[in-house]
């Protein structure tokens, strides 16, 4: 015979769901409504930049049409022309995919160097937390901008040349935030324990800290995508990246003399720029809330 489980009682709290850390940091991500911006923001520039080439397939460089055509005035050139004649909307497309290369390839590059040095120095800590934090220094108080500039003018002006300017002059800020979670975390216990079982130094560092150091500098490294983008559309706006590679701050940079007669030459690849960086921060500040958590607990 069967037995039916008897109701709970009224005054017994309900059950509480359990969920793992992965799902639970989602849903208070999906949560945040400026978060989700962030992502739709995200999403719709990188859908732009993979499917823009095949819906448009406009050579960026391609004199197509008479100078400072206007937006709309040609219904071949949705967005208008540039002093060239050069379409303002194939530039978009094609300028988009080198921006956020360069910026994605820069934050892989801050990310690598930062926290190498920062886990070392907070690790070992004594002389060698002393050694790299001065070295850190030197780097910190380097006018980052000029240091950039003034690598991109000693070497061939490229991407690849951009990529590791920009990697060289943004990566204090995760060396420090590494070095405080590793200095951390190193005192628990569980670390305690897991290096009196006889865990070597590296399995310390990668297998039992990183992991728990892991959320503020992914949060860092959204954030730095941002960064990078901005620096990369500095220093083609000043003329010092590949003038054979598209991209929106060299649309910029090429078109500021011209802003009173063709606005929309500056403005679409700024207003382009100013989304993507937002969308980075939106979704940087929601990471931020959804690995935090105090927040879950709130």
């Amino acid at each position: 015979m069967s037995t039916v489980p008897a109701p709970p009682s009224p005054g017994t709290p309900p059950a509480i769901e359990v969920l793992s850390p992965s799902r639970e940091a989602w849903r208070v991500f999906r949560r945040n409504k400026a978060a989700m911006l962030g992502l739709a923001l995200l999403g719709g520039v990188i859908a732009l930049m993979g499917l823009g080439p095949l819906l448009w397939p406009v050579d960026a460089f391609e004199i197509v049409g008479r100078p400072f055509t206007g937006p709309f005035e040609d219904r071949t050139l949705p967005l208008g022309s540039d002093y060239l004649g050069r379409d303002i909307l194939a530039g978009m497309v094609v300028g988009g995919r080198a921006t956020l290369a360069v910026g994605l390839a820069a934050a892989t590059i801050t990310v690598t160097i930062g926290l190498t040095v920062g886990a070392l120095a907070g690790y070992f800590g004594g002389w060698i937390d002393e050694a790299l934090s001065r070295f850190t220094e030197v780097f910190q108080v380097m006018p980052s901008l000029l240091f950039a500039m003034v690598l991109m003018t000693l070497f061939d002006p490229s991407l690849t040349t951009a990529i590791v300017a920009i990697g060289m002059v943004t990566w204090t800020s995760t060396a420090r935030l590494a070095r405080a979670e590793f200095m951390r975390l190193r005192k628990l216990e569980y670390v305690s324990a897991a290096r009196a079982l006889g865990a070597g130094h590296l399995r310390l560092m990668l297998r039992e800290i990183l992991p728990n150091a892991a959320p503020p500098l992914i949060v860092s490294a959204t954030l730095i995508i941002g960064v990078a983008i901005l620096f990369e559309a500095g220093l083609s706006f000043l003329g010092l990246s590949d003038p054979n590679v598209m991209s929106w701050g060299l649309m910029i940079g090429a078109n500021r003399k011209y802003v009173l007669d063709a606005w929309w030459a500056v403005t679409f690849p700024g207003f382009a720029i100013f989304l993507t960086v937002l969308g980075t921060s939106l979704v940087g500040d929601g990471l931020n809330d959804a690995l935090n958590p105090k927040m879950h607990l709130r």
